[in-house]
């Protein structure tokens, strides 16, 4: 996977990726605790409603910014885009408004979502040659699982030594980091028009073929999964641990790093074990441990004081473990379920409908643990990832072989006749072919 850096653009590029990544997790650490100094006891509730913003933005915008951005200078975009996002950034430590978090958050992840599928749009241009493409797509697609599992810990070491308030400073220097080596890649030009209509209608083929396709639909049944148990420990965290437990500021991202280790203790563990044993088997299994730990979870609430901060460690780190088995081979699906050409348009549709997910269980989380209880909250979305696993294992079916013969209608003037079966008065040609594509059509 990591050859394709040996391409200097895609290096660059790519890198620019991960620093505005890390930059962004500070970011999302920093605006828990800042919610918590406005909010207090609602502090749940404002960050799933910052949170759900963020999803709006991702949801809504990024379908359609990669074919707006088509038509653009790309250095500029995304030069320009990081500037924006480091401006935003330094705005935040000055915030002492609820609603300004809201319309902050609004614009710099508006900014994400259009940066995000112009940095898409641009690989294959730089990266030609299929298999490397295929790995750039993979390696982008970890750069933002990595994001999750890494940036509570570097958040914690920061924290060590200065205040909160420091880390959104931190963000902007990412984001202007990003900006440089942006500029110092040598990107190509920017399509024409109707390479702009072509991605557009690639970005509404992918949510088609992704929704087409039944281990795919079973994918996203497990994004909600994974979704529902996350959003509790990344929108509840602060309150419990500030408000319930009484610790402190390192505290909070020390919780969300034993989350982030426990999902990469399980990446590093899954190249052996998918070798062993099948995709759907490993996601499907792993689908129930999140909902089994929040069921664990509701009578832990209830330990001793001293007991309660150890096992909140160990149950988000097997949320962590859960999610990262579930979520980590989603990629291999992905690359399964489509031809080179429409890759592209089926990790954009990936993107979002996850992110989706991600936007209708962020705000349940934060109103449910406000409204009610953290004991509600972890039952309302244990309940939630038992029924979406459940789905998941009615969506994909347990035969799933990778391709399948199937036939397609010819004219009776096709020039490979000897290819083709005659039936049902109609020419058909007969081989193996991706299960997803839309042109396909199955004999009566």
């Amino acid at each position: 996977m990591l050859a394709v850096l040996n391409n200097p653009a895609y290096r660059r590029l790519f890198t620019a990726q991960v620093v505005a990544l890390a930059g962004t997790g500070l970011a999302t650490v920093a605006l828990g605790l800042l919610a918590h100094d406005l909010a207090g006891p609602d502090a749940g509730a404002v960050l799933g409603t910052a949170l759900a913003i963020k999803m709006v933005a991702y949801v809504g915008i990024a379908p359609l910014a990669g074919a707006l951005a088509a038509r653009l200078p790309r250095k500029t975009l995304l030069v320009g885009l990081d500037l924006v996002r480091a401006a935003i950034a330094l705005a935040l430590p000055w915030v002492d408004q609820v609603w300004q978090i809201y319309l902050l958050i609004f614009l710099l992840q508006a900014a994400s979502a259009v940066f995000t599928p112009a940095f898409q749009a641009t690989i294959p241009d730089i990266v030609t040659d299929e298999r490397d493409y295929t790995r750039a797509l993979s390696l982008s697609r970890l750069a933002y699982d990595l994001e999750s599992l890494l940036s509570p810990l570097l958040a914690a070491g920061a924290l060590a030594v200065i205040g909160y308030d420091s880390l959104f400073f931190g963000t902007s220097l990412g984001f202007a980091a990003s900006g440089l080596l942006v500029l110092a890649a040598v990107l190509p030009a920017t399509t024409d028009a109707r390479v702009a209509d072509r991605t557009f209608d690639a970005t509404t083929r992918g949510i088609r073929v992704y929704l087409a396709t039944p281990r795919l639909r079973g994918l996203l049944a497990v994004h909600l999964a994974v979704a529902a148990a996350g959003s509790m420990v990344l929108v509840n965290t602060v309150g419990y641990v500030r408000d319930v437990l009484g610790r402190d500021e390192t505290a909070v991202a020390l919780a969300l790093a034993a989350y982030g280790l426990g999902s990469l203790v399980a990446a590093l563990a899954l190249p052996g074990l998918l070798d062993r044993v099948a995709d759907r088997t490993v996601m499907l299994r792993a689908a129930t441990l999140p909902a089994v730990v929040l069921f664990v979870a509701i009578p832990a609430t209830a330990l001793p004081g001293d007991w309660r901060w150890p096992a909140l460690l160990v149950l988000w780190a097997a949320i962590g473990v859960g999610g990262s088995l579930v979520l980590t081979p989603g990629g291999r699906l992905l690359r399964r379920s489509a031809h080179r050409e429409d890759l592209p348009a089926v990790f954009a549709a990936d993107f979002s409908l996850s992110h989706a997910c991600w936007l209708l269980c962020y705000p349940l989380a934060g109103w449910l643990a406000t409204a009610a209880s953290t004991t509600v909250a972890l039952a309302v979305l244990g309940v939630l990832t038992t029924a979406a696993t459940a789905v998941a294992v009615r969506c994909w079916p347990a035969h799933d072989p990778e391709e399948v013969e199937h036939l397609h209608e010819l004219d009776e003037d096709h020039d490979h006749l000897h290819d083709a079966v005659f039936v049902n008065g109609r020419w058909r040609h007969v081989h193996t072919y991706r299960i997803d594509r839309l042109h396909t059509r199955w004999p009566a």
